[in-house]
């Protein structure tokens, strides 16, 4: 039997496919805007913040990720630099972030309130065309 295809990005990350990858100082306002999504996990068993995988997943698919697949193991290649501006708590001194695993990005994806995310995406991706129209 055919192992089964990667399930695919969920329609809130698919408006970033294609975009350039995000800069390490676009990532706060990415961040402020996840913030503001209700958190669907029970609090008990939280490993990240809910900011924070949204934010791994959204940029490993700015960098070409096309699954939940490939979002995890962008997330497993990433500098910790970039994991704690994506808003990675600080833990273990040996490995300072750990990247969400994909079970626990593909829970989320399924969980989060999918048009206030896909929102947030939008606005997002708005404020940062409007920065780049105005820089440049």
């Amino acid at each position: 039997m055919p192992a089964a295809p990667p399930a695919p990005i969920p329609a809130g990350l698919g408006q970033l496919a294609g975009c350039d990858p995000a800069c390490p100082d676009e990532l706060p306002d990415l961040l402020a805007r996840l913030s503001c999504l209700p958190d669907p996990r029970r609090r008990r068993g939280r490993r990240h913040p809910l900011p924070y995988v949204l934010a791994v997943a959204a940029c490993a698919v700015l960098a070409g990720a096309k699954s939940l697949t490939a979002i995890a193991e962008w997330a497993a290649d990433a500098p910790d630099r970039l994991l704690f501006c994506c808003g990675a708590a600080l833990r273990d001194p040996d490995r300072p972030c750990r990247a969400p695993s994909e079970a626990t990005v593909r829970r989320v994806l399924q969980r989060i309130d999918g048009d206030a995310f896909d929102a947030a995406i939008g606005g997002w991706l708005t404020a940062r065309a409007a920065a780049s129209r105005a820089a440049g």
